[in-house]
């Protein structure tokens, strides 16, 4: 973890989880079929503590695995135009958005958890590698 109110890898595998149930292609989907007219239902960011309760993060990293592969699968079948990326959903705080946005948030969202997720395995070494620590910027305070 990186401190007080942060969250550990099993976390954020957890909340990556917890996505693929009930955010982006459950979203993108639910944008095709009501477009602006029904908002998203909210995302609760705190399901995977509950949801997930007694499992290894091995298993996590399986279940996401299978679950990702299937959100690609899924999202590839659309055979989404640029159109398709153009028309409009409803989030329930931001308003309009569009299924382009929606698709990129997806990306911009994963790729900072697994920066995170790299952060917090990279300071287990902090104190282990010694003077080479003066190149290693994700050893260094931000």
């Amino acid at each position: 973890m990186e401190g007080p109110d942060t969250r550990s890898p099993f976390d954020v595998v957890g909340h990556l989880i917890h996505g693929e149930h009930s955010d982006w292609m459950p979203r993108v989907e639910h944008m095709l079929q009501h477009g602006e007219a029904v908002p998203f239902a909210r995302f609760d960011c705190e399901a995977m503590f509950t949801e997930l309760e007694g499992q290894s993060l091995p298993e996590l990293l399986d279940t996401f695995a299978q679950l990702r592969a299937q959100s690609l699968h899924r999202l590839a079948a659309l055979q989404l135009t640029e159109a398709d990326l153009a028309r409009r959903g409803t989030h329930p705080e931001f308003g309009a958005v569009t299924r382009g946005q929606l698709l990129a948030t997806w990306t911009a969202h994963d790729l900072g958890h697994i920066a995170q997720a790299v952060r917090i395995m990279a300071r287990h070494y902090s104190d282990t590698v010694g003077p080479w620590r003066a190149y290693l910027s994700l050893l260094r305070p931000a």
